[in-house]
């Protein structure tokens, strides 16, 4: 499974790459955690807004901090 974070770097940005991190890590969930911050590369998946989630190319979040609780449903 790979889990991307798309941002700037920006705190939210890190905040939700934690709690991504911490959800893949309560499930046992064996995953690669990527943080794309080209903003050609956010723009090549459509979002406008960051921080968004992505779960195997798909993106499931944006403009949001997802908490840990929220995550771990698109990781199930």
């Amino acid at each position: 499974m790979k889990i991307q974070i798309l941002g700037t770097g920006c705190p939210k940005c890190k905040t939700l790459a934690a709690n991504a991190e911490a959800a893949a890590k309560e499930l046992g969930v064996a995953c690669e955690i990527e943080k794309v911050t080209d903003i050609d590369k956010i723009m090549s998946f459509g979002v406008m807004m960051t921080p968004a989630l992505a779960v195997d190319g798909q993106i499931k979040s944006v403009g949001k901090v997802l908490t840990p609780e929220q995550i771990k449903g698109y990781l199930k």
